[in-house]
């Protein structure tokens, strides 16, 4: 495994993305920072990481996504990669939340950002970003926030989870290039946030209503039914859940 570790960095996704376009880098190349000083989430919003005590790591996937139109195979090829590790762990009551956090009961213990570079239709790269809050022991006022530390009483050593998930990573990316993936979309859907629970979820126009998640569409939209049954698919920007 290749493997670049800094001290300090603003983000390793864009460290990564521009060493990326500098340099030709082995397929799975990673970067981690023991501090990640501007690390992003889904929409923009920041990754607040304490210092040493959490998983901050970028990887870099090149040509794995059989085409565009099936490019959200990797973001549940990451999340179920992650997501198996900790199980391997004895971390209990684990899911994914679409589009990619990864629960520990409730509450969030990682969250996946991946970026892609499309060149041509079967000319992808993707910098694949995970934050994991590993041995934090407190996050202030973010309430809906845990770490593998919270809920197990134990620490871990951050770069044997960097190991196993990045081989995790390789394996599930092979069954995509062996047009295997919907082995993956099978166990992304068995450990999918309150699949199939009512719900009260909020549209991009504050309009609130209950539904079920009845799951994730190939090309990554959210799939709920109303309390007539009627079937609406939504994207990353237009739906949240509410509890």
């Amino acid at each position: 495994m290749n493997i670049i570790k800094l001290n300090a960095i603003d983000s390793t996704n864009d460290f990564l993305k521009k060493l990326s376009r500098e340099q030709q880098l082995v397929n799975f190349t990673v970067v981690t920072a023991i501090n990640q000083t501007k690390g992003r989430g889904q929409m923009g919003a920041l990754w607040q990481s304490e210092i040493g005590k959490n998983l901050t790591i970028s990887i870099l996937v090149t040509n794995k996504v059989i085409d565009v139109s099936a490019i959200y195979d990797l973001n549940i090829a990451v999340a179920l990669s992650v997501l198996t590790v900790l199980k391997s762990m004895h971390i209990s009551n684990l899911s994914i939340k679409w589009p990619n956090d990864i629960m520990a009961g409730d509450k969030k213990i990682g969250g996946i950002l991946i970026e892609n570079r499309i060149k041509s239709t079967v000319d992808i790269e993707s910098v694949v970003g995970i934050g994991l809050n590993v041995n934090q022991r407190n996050f202030d006022n973010l309430n809906n926030a845990t770490s593998l530390f919270i809920v197990s009483g134990l620490e871990f050593d951050l770069d044997a989870i960097i190991s196993k998930i990045v081989s995790k990573l390789q394996q599930n990316c092979e069954l995509i290039s062996l047009k295997k993936q919907a082995q993956l979309w099978y166990e992304y859907h068995k450990n999918l946030y309150k699949i199939d629970v009512l719900s009260v979820f909020e549209d991009q126009f504050q309009n609130r209503f209950t539904g079920k998640i009845i799951g994730v569409t190939a090309q990554g939209q959210l799939d709920i039914a109303d309390n007539e049954n009627v079937h609406r698919l939504y994207g990353i920007k237009e739906i949240k859940m509410i509890f």
